[in-house]
């Protein structure tokens, strides 16, 4: 039996470097590129799920073979929705909602196995930040690794020193839940 073909639907080099980590290596990288804003009504758990899929089936309608890994990473407060930090504001804006508070990290995986059957799965993680001051978001702020990052901030940066609890997959909050992908893939004649 041939190996499949493997893409990953996702620009993210976090993506490709946490793939790495557990020695699958895409055969090709392509990003899809998608509306990614939130519906009325959407929850970060529903928003995480949908955007995985249109990733997945984006990249589906230029790729008829292989298998395809999607997934998109949704930070949130209860119902809302925190931004990709686009600028420093969002990221203090992010950092005052997490502030001492429990929130989640989802991310949605969507795999297209070989026979072409699609796989999808929600991971949630739960993440304290302590009590931040001023000055510590400050400081944030000014290190720049928020900018980019769903939430405002980067668990594998500085801001590990301010999480003082998770619960769940560490890498769904880089941005892919290894346990699951790997689980997803080998069960589905994956890689």
């Amino acid at each position: 039996m041939t190996k499949s073909l493997f893409i990953l639907a996702s620009s993210s080099p976090r993506r490709l470097a946490l793939l790495a980590d557990i020695g699958i290596v895409p055969d090709k990288v392509i990003a899809a590129d998608i509306d990614e804003t939130p519906r009325k009504g959407e929850t970060p758990r529903e928003l995480a799920q949908r955007l995985a899929l249109e990733k997945l089936q984006a990249v589906a309608a230029r790729e008829p073979q292989g298998v395809i890994l999607a997934a998109d990473t949704v930070v949130g407060v209860g119902r809302r929705i925190l931004p990709k930090a686009g600028n420093d504001a969002d990221v203090r804006a992010c950092l005052r909602l997490v502030s001492g508070r429990r929130h989640h990290v989802y991310t949605g995986v969507a795999i297209r196995a070989p026979e072409g059957r699609i796989l999808r799965r929600v991971a949630d993680s739960t993440v304290i930040f302590r009590q931040l001051s001023d000055a510590d978001m400050e400081s944030y702020v000014a290190c720049g690794e928020g900018v980019g990052k769903a939430g405002g901030y980067a668990i594998q940066g500085r801001a590990a020193a301010m999480i003082r609890f998770i619960s769940g997959s560490y890498s769904n909050i880089v941005g892919l839940p290894l346990f699951d992908v790997a689980q997803m893939l080998r069960g589905n004649g994956g890689l």
